[in-house]
Formats: C-alpha cells, sequence, structure tokens
C-alpha cells in the first residue's frame, strides 16, 4: 500500500471500517461514519468493497427509530478460520475457530507418545481430524499456534527446557511442526498462551501489567507489560522454575529449575508424604486438606510459602497489578490465599493482587485462538480479492 494514493486511502478506510466492525459489533453506515469520522459516502464504498471480498456481510436492518430502515453491516465470520492446539504431557487439546473467536470444532485427544516423532503424528492427526470436523481442509486454515511447554528457539529450530516431552528437545523439532501442520505456523510456550488467554478472556481482562503463573507437573509464567507478553532477549523471561530458591546451588545446573523441584506437583506429595500422609497426586493433598486433615494442611501451608518466594521475587522486578494462579495446582487458590498472602507479609511490603485463574486447563488453548487470530485477520485483508 502506497499511502496518499487513491488505492492506498481506500485500503486505509476499508481497515478503519473493518476494525470499527470487528471492535464494537454490527453497525449501520451512519454509525459506522459517526464513529470513524468518515464520511456516509466514504462508509458506502468501504462498505461495497469489503462485501464483495467477503469480509463483511449484512446482518439485517434497524427496526427501530424515525425514518426508513437502515441495513446492518457485520464481520463475515466466515471469511477465514484459525487452528489451535495445546500440547500438554497428557492430554492434546484443539480447536478451531473462525474469525469471530467462535469454536466451530473442538478435539481432545490423549498423549500416550513416548518419543517425538509419535507426539508429531498423534499432534497432526487430532488437528486434521478437528479441521475436518469443521468441514475445512488444512489448507483453508489461515493461522496456526501451537502451545507447548518449553521454549521455543528459532534459530536452533528446536524447544528448550521441555523435560516432560521425550525427546521435545531435538533439533530440527520446529521445521518438523511445520512440515506435520503446513506452513503458518507459531510455536509458543504454553505459559506465555495461559496469560494471553487470561488477558483476553479470563482474570486479567483490562490489566495491562500482570504475570500468569502455572503451577503443576511444572513451574511457568508469562508476563504481560502494556497489554503484550513479554519474552526477554531468548525467549526466556518467565522462567520462574530456576529461580534459585534454597541455597547453596548444586555444582552443575539441574535439569529441573531448584524452585520447580521444590514447589511443583511432584514437591506438594513429597511434602504431605513426609508428614505420614500415603497419596499419589497433587491433588489428592488438596482434596485432603479440605476435608479438614491437619497433615494435608500443613503440606497446602508449605507449598504457598515456597511460592510466596516466587511471587515477592517477581514482584520486586516487575510490579504486577495482578498474579493469576493457574495450572493443576493454581485450581486450589482458595485453600493457599490466606498462608501465601501471610508468607508475603513477613517478606516484602510489595504485594500484588493474588487471583486464581477464570479458564481452567482451556486457558493455554484460549491464547493460542487469540494469537492466531491477529495474524488471520491482517492474513484474509491482504489476500482480499486474490482468490
Amino acid at each position: 500500500m502506497t499511502v496518499g494514493t487513491p488505492a492506498g486511502m481506500r485500503e486505509l478506510n476499508q481497515r478503519a471500517v473493518l476494525e470499527r466492525l470487528r471492535d464494537s459489533g454490527p453497525a449501520t453506515r451512519p454509525q459506522i461514519a459517526a464513529d470513524t469520522g468518515l464520511s456516509k459516502p466514504t462508509v458506502g464504498q468501504a462498505l461495497l468493497d469489503l462485501e464483495q471480498h467477503g469480509l463483511v456481510r449484512t446482518a439485517g436492518r434497524t427496526i427501530s427509530g424515525p425514518g426508513r430502515s437502515a441495513v446492518v453491516y457485520e464481520v463475515n465470520p466466515a471469511a477465514g478460520h484459525v487452528l489451535g492446539i495445546d500440547i500438554g504431557r497428557g492430554l492434546i487439546r484443539v480447536a478451531v475457530a473462525d474469525l469471530s473467536g467462535t469454536v466451530v470444532a473442538r478435539l481432545d485427544a490423549p498423549n500416550r507418545a513416548r518419543s517425538a516423532g509419535a507426539l508429531l503424528q498423534s499432534v497432526r492427526a487430532t488437528a486434521e481430524d478437528a479441521v475436518a470436523r469443521a468441514g475445512l481442509r488444512m489448507a483453508d486454515v489461515v493461522s496456526k499456534v501451537v502451545s507447548t511447554p518449553g521454549v521455543p528457539d528459532p534459530r536452533e529450530g528446536t524447544v528448550r527446557r521441555a523435560p516432560n516431552l521425550p525427546g521435545w528437545e531435538r533439533k530440527g523439532l520446529l521445521n518438523e511442526l511445520s512440515s506435520a501442520l503446513g506452513p503458518d505456523v507459531v510455536v509458543e510456550n504454553d505459559a506465555n498462551l495461559t496469560a494471553v488467554g487470561e488477558y483476553e478472556a479470563g482474570a486479567a481482562r483490562g490489566v495491562d501489567v500482570f504475570v500468569c503463573v502455572t503451577v503443576g507437573t511444572g513451574i511457568g509464567m508469562g508476563i504481560v507489560v502494556d497489554g503484550a507478553l513479554f519474552r526477554g532477549a531468548h525467549g526466556a523471561a518467565g522462567e520462574v522454575g530456576y529461580l534459585p530458591y534454597g541455597w547453596p546451588p548444586p555444582d552443575s545446573p539441574p535439569r529441573e529449575g531448584m524452585l520447580e523441584s521444590s514447589a511443583a506437583g511432584h514437591s506438594v506429595v513429597e511434602m504431605a508424604a513426609s508428614r505420614g500422609l500415603d497419596v499419589e497426586t497433587a491433588k489428592d493433598v488438596f482434596r485432603l486438606a479440605r476435608e479438614g486433615d491437619r497433615r494435608a494442611l500443613a503440606a497446602v501451608d508449605e507449598e504457598a510459602t515456597r511460592l510466596a518466594f516466587m511471587v515477592a521475587s517477581v514482584a520486586a522486578v516487575i510490579d504486577p497489578a495482578l498474579v493469576v494462579l493457574g495450572g493443576g495446582i493454581g485450581k486450589n487458590t482458595d485453600l493457599l490465599a490466606e498462608p501465601l498472602t501471610r508468607a508475603l507479609t513477613h517478606a516484602t511490603p510489595l504485594r500484588p493482587v493474588i487471583v486464581p485463574g477464570e479458564l481452567g486447563e482451556e486457558a493455554a488453548l484460549t491464547g493460542a485462538i487469540a494469537t492466531a487470530l491477529r495474524t488471520a485477520r491482517d492474513v484474509v485483508f491482504a489476500r482480499r480479492g486474490t482468490g
């Protein structure tokens, strides 16, 4: 686009009209003109162009008010579709959504893979099945975003720090994902996408500076500053599992971070076992705590104290307005909140508000869809009239 030329101005007008409909919903031509500052004839021409390209459609007519009824326009959600994939240790979650963000197909599949190759095959098969259920082909999908544990490294074509997925750290994995799913694939850390999901549709709506901590099999954190993800120089911002909890450090860096080894799900089980409880999962510990078991409550209290170390460290560096707790452990914020606040009171004057995530296990997938939509809407607009 060359700004200042008739074609360039026409494109700018189309974008302004389309953004108005996306942001504020269906509207008539006079409403769009009032909201964008464009003249009614300019809005009319932009709507005609967008309708011809399949990007907007009529949604009926106004039926109230004096005078003749007016045509109501809305974004055409079927102008494109996106694919979101969340790869977890035990489950692969896949969703297909239209441009309005409405999910048109949803599929979960167990992750029983014991190698990267087997997991790639499962991801591809589940994605293709979901796309087929939406009545589409993979070639119809405009944008695809994959959520994964670890830190994607595009320079090496690999995912770093993903020990819970066997073989997932091998070189060339990102290229293999692109081959399996086709072009236009973006791979993002799951904690980052969990933060995006909570920002778009969960506990952090309207909060521009916050962190989202996922505590489960491992510990991760997504950081949002000024409404955008902060990844750091190498994509590893938020790898709080590596905070040096419990000095002195070992002679060689551990594969699992020191805080993660002390506060992730397995450590809750270990803390309960040390107090004489026979439990297999952190879920069991929290269930017993809700039933009033003193040993379980003591383990929960210790877990909260360890998480307070993380919150205090993050608050001193980032000063977030909000800390969202997600993951399997984060679902128990009602039990953790009081001992966590008590521990923070003794540790630091910097005490951000701590809330549970609202999206649960759907958070990363919601973030993947939201991220894919940002790209897809621009791509669909850029492709208008070329097909």
